[in-house]
């Protein structure tokens, strides 16, 4: 339980003093357990209470809305009929690991007669408690009120705010399956700052990028977030460390030009993005991914002005360990210099940097199933001149 969470609402404190067992998960969930109700043979059996909250800052939290989830099958009244008033159905909620023995199986709705809505959260849980449990109460002289301390540990979240996306979309066994990754991110230039930007934003365990440049007032025309004016001449590095970490723990952003000696620099990684325009530093660092069997999406764009507008296509390389040597060999991505090379000559623009980036990581998230893929392909090319995208698998 989140003592702060406790101390700074009081319709909180008012169900922990009353005795409930209230407890927090990782995500956005206020959890009640040891909520007893009676099944369809009028057995005691016990449930939990789990309701969806809304941050508000300084640990202040508010209810979302005035339906709740509940662990634990139809609840039954004394005569062993299903407890009427209690719209909504079955259904599934994934929590984080750290509330894993709370099962949601359903939904309940009921709206608090004349108002219909519920004044706080000490009044929406004490009235669901009063419906379900009343007949165990009565029946068994069951209780709710055991004042049981739930520790469920500390949290493995990367995040420092709480991720009230994924449980308003109700993904977390989603979410999930990046939980375990270690990315790292090799340039963070227009299509890498991009990538990185993203990236903070899921739960993948950790996060290296590196980059040695400077940032100067052309790359904040083709990367994300504001333009502070004592940004320009610092390191990438430095500038994107800090305007990520308040959002997300295990982040390094290092100043550092990755090549075939920077193997330590990668142990652990399980993914990596290679996000750099040089032939020459592409062909070491594929080397190097390849040499420890990381598997990578390598990005880029081919633009020009041959026929006045900016015309082009973009690309989104995948190379899984056990085919990376062989793909790397057919030269889908440039592994040398060129002179006359016009992306060379900064013709980026930042949505096609940050479209590059999208069809990067929406890749990434196929690959860990986060995102549906039926065409498991290896080469994705974004046209510009007729918007269509074309793989090969």
């Amino acid at each position: 339980m989140s003592n702060a969470l406790v101390s700074h609402n009081p319709d909180i404190s008012r169900l922990v003093d009353k005795g409930y067992a209230v407890a927090f998960d990782d995500l956005p969930y206020l959890i009640v357990r040891d909520i007893p109700y009676l099944d369809n043979e009028r057995r005691l059996q016990t449930g939990a209470i789990v309701s969806k909250f809304v941050d508000v800052g300084q640990d202040g939290i508010i209810q979302e809305n005035h339906e709740i989830f509940f662990a634990g099958s139809v609840p039954h009244d004394e005569e062993g009929k299903p407890i009427p008033h209690l719209a909504g159905g079955p259904t599934t909620l994934a929590l984080s690991e750290k509330s894993k023995d709370v099962v949601v199986q359903r939904s309940f709705s009921n709206k608090p007669v004349p108002s219909g809505k519920f004044e706080d959260f000490f009044e929406k849980i004490d009235s669901y408690v009063t419906i379900i449990s009343g007949p165990a109460i009565s029946l068994h002289r069951a209780n709710p009120y055991t004042f049981r301390v739930v520790d469920s540990g500390p949290s493995d979240s990367p995040f420092k705010v709480r991720d009230t996306l994924t449980s308003r979309a109700e993904i977390g066994d989603l979410s999930a399956k990046l939980k375990d990754d270690i990315v790292a991110v090799i340039g963070v230039g227009g299509t890498g700052s991009y990538l990185l930007d993203f990236l903070v934003k899921t739960p993948v365990k950790e996060i290296r990028a590196f980059d040695p440049d400077r940032f100067f007032v052309h790359n904040a025309f083709r990367s994300p977030g504001k333009l502070d004016i004592e940004e320009i001449g610092k390191f990438k590095a430095e500038i994107y460390r800090a305007r990520y970490d308040s959002f997300r723990h295990r982040l390094s952003v290092t100043p550092k030009y990755i090549d075939a000696s920077c193997g330590s620099d990668l142990d652990g990684v399980t993914f990596a993005f290679v996000c750099v325009d040089k032939g020459s530093s592409r062909a070491g660092i594929f080397g190097l991914l390849i040499s420890k069997g990381i598997p990578f999406i390598d990005v880029g764009m081919g633009l020009d002005r041959k026929r006045g507008p900016i015309d082009g296509m973009l690309r989104v390389n995948y190379y899984p360990p056990e085919r990376a040597a062989e793909l790397r060999d057919r030269r889908l991505a440039p592994l040398f210099d060129d002179p006359n090379d016009i992306y060379r000559n900064n013709i980026q623009i930042g949505e096609l940097n940050a479209l590059n980036a999208c069809l990067a990581v929406i890749r990434f998230k196929q690959l860990r199933g986060f995102y549906f893929d039926e065409e498991q392909c290896y080469h994705l090319l974004f046209e510009l001149n007729d918007l269509c995208i074309r793989t090969e698998k």
